[in-house]
C-alpha cells in the first residue's frame, strides 16, 4: 500500500474505512482481487508435454529393448525423452515472454481511510471503501457516488455507446466505464467477481478450448494407430518367434531378445512420436514471435484459427476508431470574411480552454492549438455542463455560446431550420456537430461554477440569450486509425467478410465503415439492430446482406456470432468493452485490445497489447504458416508410420524376419523426417487455409508409404532366395538383409522429403541435398557405422541393393502416376452411390 498522497482532494466528513476493518474485509474474501491467467502453469506445460499415450508406448518399447540388452536399439527412447524436454523448455520460454507481456501498467487508485487520501493498487480496494473516481481513470469496482464534481463517465465499456453520460449523487457506476471530466467520491458496493462487469462475463469465463483443425486432424490419425499399435505389436512378437523356431528355440537360445527387438522396430516406425511434439513447438514459436509484436497469445492453439476464418466481426470503437475525439473544421455559416472566422475560431478556442475541458472539449483545443491559437482574455465563464448541454464566454463585449446545436437553437427566437439541416447532413456523413453563437447580451448575473460542480437544477442556472445569432458549425468526428483502411483492405483482398458492429448509431457508424472503404468501392448497408429478427435463421439470412450494424446489444453481438456459425462461418470477434465478451467467447476467436476491459481481456484468445488493429494480419500470416507447415511435416511423418504399418502386416503374414533394426528408423527418420520436418515446421508460408487438413495428409502420404513398404518387403522376399542368405540361421546373412532394407529405406525416405520439400529451388532443394548427403557421409564414419549397424554392401551385395535401389524408384514413380487415377476412380463411384 503507498503513502499518503500528495494530491490535494476537497475536504469530506466522512473518515473512510480504519486499517483493522480494511484487513477484515481483505481476510473474509471482500477484496477487489480477481484471479487472472495468461498462460499455462509449468506443472501443465510439464504434464502436457511428458505424460502422454504416445510417450507412454515408446516408454514401454524402450524398457522392453532394454530387457533385452540390446540398448543401442533403445535410443529412439531417449530422443523421445530429448525431444519431450525440448517442448518443455520451448513452452516455458514461451511463458514466460506471454507473462512478461501479459503484465500491463498496474493503475494506482486513491482511496479515503482513517480520515486521509492513500493511492492503492487495484487489487487492494475493499467493501465499503471510499473511492476517488477522477479524470481519466477506469472505475475499478461498481459503487455509489457520495459526492459529485461534475463527474461525467464514458460506459462504452459496458454498453457499446460512446456517448458520455453524467451521474448524480446517490447513482450507481459501474466498473468498466471511465472517467471523462469532473470528479466524484464514491462509496464501494461490489468488489471482484461480484461486480457488474464480472457478473455480465461470468458466462463467458467458462474455460472454452480453442477448436484446432490441426490437432483435431492429427488426433484422428494418432486415435487410429492406438488402435492399430497393440494388436500389431502382439502379433509381430508372434511371428519373430516363429522365425527363429517357436518359443523353446527362442527361449533357450536367447533368440527372443532378437524377436522383441525386431517387434519394437514395428511399433516405433508406426508412432509419429515428432508430430504431436513439433506442432506444440510449433505453435509456440509462433506465439513468441508474435510476442515480439506486442500481440499475446492466451491459447496457443488460437495461432492456427485465423488462417480459417472468413467473417470478422469488428467494434467500432477502439478497433477501427481509437476512442478519441478529432477536431475536423469549423464551417461559417454565412459568409464571413477571414477577420469574422478568426473571432468565431478564437471564441471557440476559449469556450473549450477551461479547467476540466470533457474528451470533445480537448480535442478541439489540441486542433486550434496545431493552426497556432492560444487562450484569450476571457471576462467570465459559464463551464460546459453535461445537463445543459452549452458553455459559453464573454469578452470584448460580446456572449458566444459554444454546444449541442439542436439545445441552442431550440432556445433561440426565430427559424433556424436551414441550420439544424446543415447539422444533420454532417452529422449524417459521421461528424459531431457543435454550434457557436454569439450575443452582444451579458451573461447572467450567476457564474454557472456551482452548476458544473454540484449538478443542481439546470433552470435555476445560466440562460441563453434568445436573441443570439448562430455564427458556425464545429466539426469533429471519431478518430480513425491510421492503419484502419490499409487492414481492412488486406482482408478484403483474402476473402474475409469484416462486419462492423457497434452499440453507436446506424448512420454514424455507417459513416465511419464508408469514410475507412470496409467494402472497397461499394456502398456499405447499415442496418439499426434494433430491426433485427430474434430467430437465429433468420437472422443469418439478414445478415449476409448487412456490412454495419448499429445500436447492438451484447446479447445481440452473441447472437450475431451463433447466426454466422449456422451458415459455417469461421468467426472472429475483436472488441475492447465488457459488452463485447460474450460475443469474443462465443467466436471461434476472440480478439481483444490491449485497453480493453480486463474481463474482455480475460475471455479472449488473442490480446493486441498495444491496441493497434494492423497486428491482426500479422496474426493471420502466421497462423497461414503453422497450417501450411504442419501440412507438409505431417504428410512426412504419416508417411513413416503408413509404411511402418504396411512392412509390419507383411511380416506377419509371411513370417519372415523383420528387415530393419529400430536403431536403423532411429538413423533415418532423423535424416528424412525429423530434422528436416522441424526446418520445414518454420519456414515463411503464406498459402490460405484449404479446408480439409486430414483428407489432403492421408492422401498425400498413401502413394510414398506405400511404395516405399513395397520396395522394402520386395526386397525382403527375393534377395534372401536369389542372394542365396539363410535369414533365419545366419546372422550375418540376416544383418546384410538388414543393411540393403535400410538403404532403400533411407533412399525412399529422401525420394518423400523432396516430394514434400516442393519446389525445390532455392534452400529447399539444398536442404533435401544436405541430408542426404549427411545419410551417406555418416555410413563411413567407423562410430556412426558402428552404432547404427550401417553396413556398406560391396560385390554381388552391392550390385543387387542397386538393382533393388533401381526397382524402388520405379514402384515410387509408378505409385505416384496412380494415385490421382485411383483418386479419381473411387471419387466417381462414392458420387454414383
Amino acid at each position: 500500500m503507498s503513502a499518503t498522497t500528495a494530491v490535494e482532494m476537497p475536504e469530506i466528513g466522512a473518515t473512510g474505512l480504519t486499517p483493522k476493518e480494511v484487513v477484515q474485509r481483505i481476510e473474509s474474501g471482500q477484496s477487489n482481487a480477481v484471479k487472472t491467467s495468461t498462460s499455462r502453469s509449468v506443472q501443465d506445460i510439464v504434464r502436457a508435454n511428458v505424460f502422454t499415450l504416445f510417450n507412454g508406448i515408446i516408454f514401454a518399447a524402450m524398457v522392453l529393448v532394454l530387457i533385452t540388452g540390446s540398448w543401442r536399439d533403445a535410443v529412439f527412447g531417449f530422443v523421445i525423452i530429448i525431444n519431450t524436454g525440448i517442448g518443455i523448455v520451448t513452452e516455458l520460454r514461451a511463458k514466460r515472454t506471454l507473462d512478461k507481456l501479459s503484465i500491463l501498467v498496474a493503475s494506482e487508485f486513491l482511496v479515503h481511510r482513517d480520515g486521509k487520501d492513500i493511492e492503492v493498487s487495484h487489487n487492494e480496494i475493499v467493501l465499503d471503501d471510499l473511492l476517488w473516481i477522477r479524470a481519466g481513470e477506469q472505475v475499478p469496482a461498481d459503487g455509489q457516488i457520495i459526492q459529485t464534481w461534475g463527474l461525467e463517465l464514458d460506459e462504452s465499456m459496458l454498453t457499446g455507446e460512446s456517448r458520455t453520460v453524467r451521474h448524480k449523487v446517490g447513482e450507481q457506476v459501474y466498473s468498466g466505464a471511465t472517467a471523462v471530466s469532473g470528479m466524484a467520491l464514491v462509496k464501494v458496493n461490489a468488489v471482484g467477481s461480484h461486480s457488474y462487469a464480472a457478473t455480465l462475463t461470468a458466462q463467458a469465463k467458462v474455460y472454452k478450448k480453442t477448436v484446432s483443425d490441426l490437432n483435431k486432424g492429427i488426433n484422428t490419425i494418432l486415435k487410429f494407430m492406438t488402435f492399430l499399435v497393440v494388436p500389431l505389436c502382439i502379433l509381430l512378437i508372434l511371428s519373430q518367434i516363429h522365425t527363429v523356431g517357436g518359443w523353446g528355440t527362442a527361449l533357450s537360445t536367447g533368440e527372443w531378445r532378437q524377436a522383441v527387438v525386431s517387434a519394437v522396430a514395428g511399433v516405433v516406425g508406426m508412432i509419429p512420436e515428432g508430430l504431436v511434439l513439433l506442432t506444440s513447438l510449433n505453435f509456440a514459436v509462433a506465439a513468441m514471435r508474435l510476442a515480439r509484436h506486442d500481440t499475446l497469445v492466451q491459447e496457443l492453439e488460437s495461432v492456427e484459427t485465423l488462417a480459417r476464418v472468413d467473417a470478422l466481426n469488428l467494434d467500432k470503437t477502439g478497433t477501427i476508431t481509437d476512442g478519441g475525439i478529432a477536431f475536423n473544421r469549423l464551417v461559417m455559416l454565412d459568409s464571413a470574411n477571414a477577420a469574422a472566422e478568426q473571432a468565431a475560431t478564437q471564441a471557440l478556442y476559449d469556450c473549450c480552454n477551461e479547467e476540466q475541458p470533457n474528451g470533445t472539449g480537448q480535442a478541439v483545443l489540441a486542433g486550434l492549438k496545431a493552426q497556432g491559437y492560444g487562450a484569450g482574455a476571457v471576462e467570465s465563464r459559464v463551464p460546459f455542463s453535461s445537463a445543459r448541454k452549452w458553455s459559453a464566454v464573454r469578452k470584448s463585449g460580446e456572449t458566444w455560446y459554444m454546444g449541442a446545436p439542436e439545445v441552442i437553437i431550440s432556445a433561440l427566437e426565430g427559424d433556424y431550420s436551414s441550420v439544424l439541416q446543415q447539422v444533420n447532413e454532417y452529422a449524417n456523413d459521421g461528424n459531431r456537430v457543435l454550434l457557436v453563437a454569439r450575443s452582444t447580451a451579458p451573461l447572467s448575473p450567476r457564474s454557472g461554477l456551482r452548476d458544473a460542480v454540484e449538478g443542481a437544477n439546470v433552470s435555476d442556472g445560466p440562460q441563453l440569450d434568445v436573441q443570439a445569432e448562430p455564427v458556425a458549425l464545429v466539426l469533429c468526428s471519431e478518430k480513425i486509425r491510421e492503419d484502419a483502411e490499409r487492414t481492412l483492405a488486406w482482408f478484403r483482398e483474402q476473402g474475409v467478410r469484416c462486419r462492423v458492429i457497434s452499440g453507436d448509431n446506424p448512420v454514424t457508424v455507417g459513416a465511419i465503415a464508408r469514410r475507412v472503404k470496409l467494402t472497397g468501392d461499394h456502398e456499405p448497408v447499415a442496418m439499426d439492430a434494433r430491426e433485427l429478427p430474434e430467430d437465429v435463421n433468420e437472422l443469418a439470412r439478414v445478415l449476409e446482406n448487412v456490412d454495419v450494424l448499429g445500436r447492438v446489444l451484447p446479447d445481440q453481438k452473441k447472437a450475431i456470432v451463433k447466426a454466422l456459425h449456422t451458415q459455417n462461418h469461421v468467426v472472429a470477434m475483436t472488441g475492447d468493452g465488457v459488452n463485447d465478451a460474450l460475443a469474443i467467447k462465443e467466436a471461434d476467436l476472440g480478439i481483444a485490445m490491449g485497453n480493453a476491459a480486463p474481463a474482455t481481456k480475460a475471455v479472449a484468445q488473442v490480446v493486441l497489447v498495444d491496441s493497434k488493429f494492423s497486428h491482426l494480419p500479422d496474426v493471420v500470416a502466421r497462423g497461414r504458416q503453422v497450417m501450411a507447415n504442419m501440412e507438409r511435416v505431417a504428410s512426412l511423418f504419416l508417411v513413416k508410420t503408413v509404411y511402418s504399418a504396411l512392412i509390419s502386416l507383411g511380416v506377419v503374414l509371411t513370417q519372415i524376419p523383420y528387415p530393419y533394426l529400430p536403431r536403423h528408423i532411429t538413423y533415418i527418420g532423423a535424416l528424412t523426417i525429423g530434422m528436416p520436418a522441424f526446418i520445414l515446421a518454420l519456414a515463411p508460408n503464406t498459402r490460405r487455409y484449404m479446408p480439409g487438413f486430414l483428407k489432403r495428409v492421408v492422401t498425400f502420404a498413401l502413394p510414398g508409404g506405400i511404395a516405399t513398404a513395397l520396395s522394402v518387403l520386395l526386397a525382403a522376399w527375393v534377395l534372401p532366395p536369389v542372394m542365396g542368405w539363410n535369414v533365419t540361421g545366419d546372422a550375418a546373412d540376416l544383418s546384410a538383409l538388414r543393411a540393403t532394407s535400410a538403404i532403400i529405406l533411407f533412399a525412399m525416405g529422401v525420394f518423400v522429403l523432396a516430394r514434400v520439400a516442393r519446389p525445390l529451388n532455392g534452400w529447399r532443394g539444398v536442404l533435401v541435398a544436405v541430408f542426404a548427403a549427411a545419410g551417406v557421409i555418416g555410413a563411413f564414419v567407423p562410430f556412426v557405422a558402428n552404432f547404427f549397424a550401417l553396413i556398406l554392401p560391396t560385390g554381388a551385395t552391392m550390385v543387387a541393393t542397386l538393382i533393388a535401389l533401381a526397382g524402388s524408384a520405379l514402384i515410387f514413380a509408378l505409385c505416384l502416376w496412380l494415385a490421382p487415377l485411383v483418386r479419381g476412380l473411387t471419387g466417381k463411384l462414392s458420387r454414383r452411390h
